[in-house]
């Protein structure tokens, strides 16, 4: 068994054509380009077990050599991906399944009869890859740059495979967000930890790709720094799954969730106070504006305009093919893997970065209640959308971390807050003032509200 790095980042073939002559990838080549045909049949039962267990079984051919190989799903977060793979060496086209034995196979699948197992779908591409050196001081980093053209075939049904793979072959795994972030800052590349199996898989149904990655478990003795990082893990990479699904169907409700996650990360970030120096998130803080600046208006427009919604589609295609969505994504990723918001910042924000969230978090929520006047937006509610930033970041941390608080109903409190922000949103008619005020005094009254002043 060998474990796999990599990220996979979605391209046009003229961004293919262009990494191959890429000045950076010529002068770090060591290797020079070797070009082969790979043709893998994937298999499964009739029912996807293995699919629901998260691995994948596969059979490939690269030229004269048959390579069976089982891969499980492992930890896949922001584009980043760790996966264990077990590979065997075959002298013909059949798969062997005396290799799958317990040391590989899952246990879920113990009871199986593995002959049911058929062939279900192919992908077939043609690879160009080459060694990559990239320094890092004195540490030494291989990594593996492919360009993979093809096809994904699932009986009547395709699509494209058009990307560029770099795996890590020896070194850490921030020296490939750094080799990526250098190659998007001039190429269009989508950072998308889709794997070719999983593409498959969605040609016989779309709905099989899971646009959510699982919430992270937190508890109260949590520090504020690994919660922090936790919360913002699962919104980058929530957000990389929605955008590769909404390029997929053009759903207008994935558009609006991946919206959703880039309101919070952004809320997020302006929320740590001295645990993240400003300099720290600067940059980040900036892109995002600059995203949530374009696509918020158009996605309110689309709540009640059937032509936003169906100008959206090629507005997100025109996005993508910019640089901004994917160097945002890698930058991202590559600040909370080095932990970038615990830089240069004083012993004070060292204290809070290192205070149990079971601490902090009512504080936070306790000084944004006092700078939240709700007995002068009950008189003036047309005023209220100056506050949406602070209910904002109220509502991302009640949202992802209300567990830990220990107030009376906390649930209730993310509802009512949810709505008054929903009608903050709102254009400002007579009657949508008056469920302002209605709003105000309902979450006024509420015990987690006064729990928290």
């Amino acid at each position: 068994m060998v474990k796999e790095t990599e990220i996979k980042l979605r391209a046009s073939r003229a961004t293919l054509a262009a990494l191959r002559e890429h000045p950076l990838l010529k002068k770090r080549n060591k290797s020079g380009w070797q070009h082969c045909e790979l043709l893998n049949q994937y298999y499964d039962t009739a029912e996807r077990d293995l699919a629901r267990a998260r691995v994948a079984l596969r059979l490939r051919r690269d030229g004269e050599q048959y390579i069976q190989t089982l891969k499980s799903r492992g930890q896949s977060v922001a584009g980043l991906s760790e996966r264990n793979e077990w590979d065997w060496y075959l002298d013909k086209a059949k798969l062997d399944l005396k290799k799958l034995t317990d040391e590989c196979w899952p246990a879920e699948l113990a009871g199986l009869d593995k002959k049911t197992l058929k062939p279900l779908f192919t992908t077939d591409f043609a690879r160009d890859k080459a060694e990559i050196a990239w320094g890092r001081g004195k540490a030494k980093v291989v990594i593996e740059a492919a360009l993979d053209m093809g096809k994904v075939i699932a009986g009547q049904q395709e699509e494209e495979i058009c990307e560029l793979e770099l795996e890590l072959r020896e070194g850490e795994p921030a020296a490939l967000l750094e080799l990526a972030i250098e190659l998007a800052s001039t190429l269009a590349l989508m950072p998308c930890d889709i794997s070719k199996a999983e593409r498959g898989y969605r040609l016989f149904d779309p709905n099989s790709y899971s646009v959510g990655l699982p919430e992270p478990v937190l508890s109260a003795g949590m520090s504020l720094d690994d919660t922090f990082a936790a919360l913002a893990w699962q919104l980058l990479g929530n957000s990389q799954r929605l955008a590769e699904q909404y390029r997929f169907n053009g759903h207008w409700k994935l558009l609006e969730q991946w919206l959703q996650q880039l309101i919070d990360l952004r809320a997020l970030l302006g929320s740590l106070g001295q645990a993240a120096p400003r300099a720290s998130s600067r940059e980040l803080r900036e892109a995002l504006d600059a995203l949530l600046g374009d696509w918020r208006p158009r996605l309110l427009a689309g709540q009640h305009d059937d032509a936003a919604r169906q100008a959206a589609p090629a507005q997100f295609a025109a996005e993508l093919t910019d640089t901004r969505w994917g160097l945002f994504s890698l930058r991202t990723s590559r600040w909370l893997l080095t932990r970038g918001w615990t830089e240069q910042r004083n012993s004070r924000g060292e204290r809070a970065g290192a205070a149990a969230i079971e601490r902090w978090l009512p504080r936070l929520l306790n000084e944004e209640i006092a700078a939240l006047p709700l007995e002068r937006y009950q008189r003036q509610p047309y005023d209220l959308p100056e506050q949406l930033p602070r209910l904002e970041r109220m509502l991302v941390w009640l949202r992802l971390a209300r567990g830990v608080l220990e107030i009376p109903e906390a649930d209730r409190l993310y509802g009512e807050l949810s709505k008054l922000l929903d009608l903050a949103l709102q254009s400002a008619d007579d009657s949508v003032l008056q469920e302002r005020a209605e709003q105000v005094q309902r979450v006024w009254m509420l015990k987690g509200w006064k729990a928290l002043k």
